[in-house]
């Protein structure tokens, strides 16, 4: 017929008003009566939130550990920071009120040292820095691009690993901790993380030079995540000040992503 009016009302996403422990296996890399620190997986969110209820980190945190600190929310007990689902790596959580102030102040002053392993295309310089303010794209609040004029000022340095034929391994140390931070500065300048599909890192097969298809081709089956691990993790330890340093291993998709470009490499 024509000229209806149709209204669709679309429900907000379910808040949980409780969370339930979960059993988990975490990585856990250390733990005391004050922190616990842990190597998390790819694929696995940091705290509920946005449509998810369950299966995250705080469930498999409440699963193991009593107490976590509550200065957040209910919804994120001993969480001081945070890592994307698909970016894997060490992490810290705070088991008291006390060791959650301490550790958010130290993060907060920069005091924190972040060391990110990448893996991106391109050839970049040995070195490098990025400046840019970031913010949230109008088009889709969940990601987020540089701005000259508006935004939070982000640094983000970079040392270059390893080079490889259309691919290098970074060391990336963010200086600032901003959302998405790495995965947008580099892509701004033009060095996306591979496999990141929401900011260049995954590529249609026409838009690869010829002699770099087969090689991407075989990496995605290695890694189908955003190629970016959380690799050491610095801070004083919030009840003896000790100045303490964590690592964790990469995990075996990265590993193996690695181990086929040294193959490409030596042919």
């Amino acid at each position: 017929m024509g000229g209806e009016h149709v209204e669709v009302i679309v429900p907000a996403p379910r808040v949980p008003d409780h969370l339930e422990a979960e059993d988990i296996p975490l990585d856990i890399l250390y733990e005391d009566d004050h922190i616990i620190v842990l190597n998390k997986p790819s694929g696995l969110v940091t705290h509920p939130g946005s449509g998810v209820t369950s299966g995250t980190l705080v469930n498999g945190l409440m699963g193991r550990y009593e107490p976590l600190s509550q200065r957040n929310d209910i919804l994120r007990p001993g969480i001081v920071h945070r890592l994307d689902k698909d970016t894997s790596g060490v992490m810290v959580v705070a088991r008291s009120d006390a060791s959650h102030v301490n550790l958010a102040r130290q993060f907060e002053r920069r005091e924190v040292g972040k060391k990110y392993l990448a893996l991106i295309w391109g050839t970049p310089p040995e070195t490098g820095r990025v400046e840019a303010n970031l913010v949230r794209d109008p088009r889709n609040r969940f990601i987020f691009r540089t701005s000259r004029t508006r935004g939070r000022l982000a640094v983000t340095a970079f040392t270059v690993q390893e080079y490889f034929h259309g691919f290098a391994l970074l060391e990336v140390r963010p200086h600032t901790g901003r959302t998405h931070q790495i995965r947008v500065h580099l892509a701004h300048l033009g060095y996306p993380i591979f496999g990141d599909r929401s900011y260049q890192g995954v590529r249609a097969a026409a838009s690869i030079a010829l002699e770099l298809r087969d090689i991407a081709r075989r990496l995605r089956r290695h890694i189908s995540r955003q190629a970016l691990h959380a690799a050491e993790l610095s801070f004083a330890h919030p009840a003896t000040k000790e100045r303490v340093s964590f690592e964790a291993p990469l995990p075996e998709d990265f590993r193996g992503a690695l181990k086929e470009l040294r193959r490409e490499s030596h042919a």
